[in-house]
């Protein structure tokens, strides 16, 4: 442990994880015996009142449960990873590129609300407003485990304030979810099958921006998959954190062909416009957000662009289980 400080890390916050667990098992179960004895005892005493409260109690215990029953089966490969989430704009021009950086706005208060860490690694901004894609790390247990349903494109239907007619519009935004992995994962990626662009960095930064190419754009050609990282100052830290991306990236593919969800990848692969979404958000004329797949609804729309979206998270990742334990059993 102390000759091997990046192992201790892992090692510490896998005991941490563990220890989440069995304490919150131990709550429950402690809770759960305090609160049928308490209704044994305001039964004997004939008092309605505390029989009533323990009920809720039991109530909010039985959602603690659920809840953390949904927790438990985030035991995929990499679902308790730290991860990368990359937001493009689509179809749509200003009112596509403002989009984008809602639904990202979006997925960093998510974060925020459950104490995760956020760090900005690449982002374009739009001509007008909004921006053309950014990428965000998410650090933090099971972060691609909750994330990972969320890749696909995003549709928004509103009263565009950049219309003067005050027309509605259709904007599409896609987003990619991929787990941070570290180097006892073996990718390997050859120089040969690399394209690397150098540019300079965008947005605040001070002169250092506007002097140096310090920016890096990978571009992996036997895939296809392209990565970019603006965050460092130095050059030489940019392009080692754009490898760990494009590693990132190319690991997950290889998950999604293990987990038989080729059909997944496909569907990122597609058009970011009509016909393809994962989940709709309706502002205008009536207030909805719809998930696709799963069919989860909301009529709280400010709640979710402001980072509530437990609610489609849950029912994503219990579809996900559903399918898998059906298709065990065929």
């Amino acid at each position: 442990m102390w000759n091997d400080s990046a192992n201790a890390q892992k090692i510490m916050r896998e005991r941490t994880h563990l220890d989440q667990a069995l304490g919150g098992y131990r709550a429950m179960a402690r809770s759960l015996s305090e609160t049928i004895e308490l209704i044994q005892m305001a039964e004997a005493e004939g008092d309605a009142a505390m029989v009533a409260e323990a009920e809720a109690s039991l109530q909010t215990l039985k959602e603690t449960a659920a809840q953390r029953e949904l927790e438990s089966l985030l035991s995929g490969e990499a679902d308790s990873n730290d991860c990368y989430l990359e937001v493009n704009a689509g179809a749509g021009g200003t009112e596509a590129q403002d989009w984008t950086e809602m639904l990202l706005r979006m997925y960093v208060r998510w974060a925020e609300k459950r104490g995760y860490k956020v760090a900005m690694l690449d982002e374009s901004a739009g001509e007008e407003a909004g921006i053309k894609s950014a990428t965000i790390q998410i650090s933090g247990l099971n972060a691609y485990g909750w994330l990972k349903t969320e890749s696909g494109v995003h549709r928004l239907v509103r009263i565009s304030p950049y219309d003067s007619n005050a027309r509605r519009h259709t904007s599409f935004c896609s987003a990619s979810v991929t787990p941070v992995i570290d180097d006892t994962v073996p990718i390997e990626i050859l120089e040969k099958d690399l394209k690397i662009d150098v540019y300079r960095a965008s947005g605040a930064g001070g002169q250092h921006v506007n002097k140096t190419e310090s920016a890096v754009r990978f571009t992996h050609i036997p895939t296809g998959l392209v990565v970019a990282c603006q965050q460092e100052r130095s050059q030489h830290k940019n392009r080692a954190k754009a490898m760990e991306m494009l590693r990132a990236k190319i690991y997950e593919m290889e998950l999604k062909k293990r987990e038989s969800a080729a059909a997944d990848l496909e569907a990122l692969k597609s058009d970011i416009a009509w016909g393809h979404q994962i989940r709709s958000y309706v502002l205008q004329p009536y207030q909805m957000v719809k998930d696709a797949r799963t069919g989860a609804e909301t009529s709280q729309t400010q709640a979710v662009l402001d980072g509530d979206i437990d609610l489609f998270l849950q029912a994503s990742l219990a579809s996900r289980i559903k399918g898998h334990g059906e298709a065990e059993t065929r």
